[in-house]
């Protein structure tokens, strides 16, 4: 008699490599038009994602798929920042969000006290709920950025966990190797993704590892308990048309290659962010390429923006 445990079948894609169809997966077949088992098997091998938090699910979420021969799925940003903390503002923009049939609500929220409106909107709204936890980091900790340690992110990254969070961009892929490749080949416009800026900055005064990539197995244990879906951030992305498709956004899109398939490994579901600005002609080969790199996971693209002057 066997005394090993089984291992606990807790997100999507531990259910669908036990061949186990879920109540989200069969909601996404009926919403897609696709046999269950075709959502099963894609998520099994990490080419779907259905990010859907248990305490999502408990509140009463719809359940959404992300990839492979599904429909586009429209995300809406939102959130309070310094410059304009209203949620009565906010809350307007949900509303709208949820009426003219959006799939997702981001909450960029990276002023103050920001956890209220968080939790509120998981309450409410049926739609996936995506974040950014280092946006929230300094005001949830009150502390200066440079004054942040490992244990703190940690912390704010449980927190959105435990609130419901179905899907969290964080910049693991921008380490030290990345860094290196960027300051060696220079760009025109630096990095301009607001997180991975943060955590470049970050790195640079302490000295230290990029957190999320150091400690990557630790961030996989967090997301595993809620299946929370990580959304692997593209910290060096192209901020204009000049600096598409280079040697730093190549470098860290292998780096994110590689963190996909720890994070299938430790059971969390994963989508990746791209590819930032790029010229019209370059888009199929930038996303073939991306495709390739990452093992077919599903792409949260953040555009392509392919003019400069939008």
């Amino acid at each position: 008699m066997s005394t090993q445990t089984e291992p606990k079948l807790v997100t999507q894609i531990d259910f669908a490599r036990a061949g186990q169809i879920t109540p989200q997966m069969k909601e996404v077949a009926e919403r897609e038009h696709r046999d269950p088992e075709y959502i099963r098997e894609r998520v099994a091998d990490g080419r779907i994602a259905i990010p859907a938090n248990i305490v999502h699910i408990k509140k009463g979420m719809r359940a959404f798929g992300v990839g492979e021969g599904l429909s586009t799925k429209v995300n809406v940003n939102l959130g309070i920042s310094g410059d304009k903390a209203d949620a009565a503002e906010e809350w307007k923009k949900v509303k709208i969000a949820e009426d003219f049939g959006a799939d997702a609500i981001m909450d960029l929220s990276n002023s103050g006290k920001t956890r209220q409106f968080r939790q509120q909107l998981i309450d409410e709204t049926p739609l996936m709920v995506g974040t950014v936890p280092m946006y929230d980091a300094i005001g949830y900790m009150e502390k200066p950025l440079v004054k942040l340690t490992k244990d703190d992110l940690f912390e704010v990254v449980r927190a959105h966990a435990e609130d419901g969070v179905d899907f969290m961009t964080i910049h693991c892929g921008i380490n030290k190797s990345v860094t290196k490749t960027f300051k060696e080949t220079g760009r025109l416009m630096n990095i301009v993704s607001r997180g991975g800026s943060l955590l470049f900055g970050w790195m640079e005064v302490t000295g230290n590892e990029n957190p999320f990539y150091e400690f990557y197995g630790e961030l996989l244990e967090i997301c595993h308990e809620y299946d929370v879906t990580i959304s692997l951030g593209d910290s060096c992305r192209p901020g204009c048309l000049y600096d598409s498709n280079d040697a730093t956004e190549t470098a860290e899109m292998i780096e994110l290659g590689k963190l996909c398939k720890r994070a299938w490994a430790a059971g969390v579901q994963v989508m990746v962010e791209g590819p930032g600005h790029m010229a019209l002609d370059e888009i199929a080969a930038n996303m073939k390429l991306q495709k390739r790199l990452c093992h077919n996971a599903p792409f949260y693209v953040l555009g392509p923006l392919v003019t400069d002057i939008g």
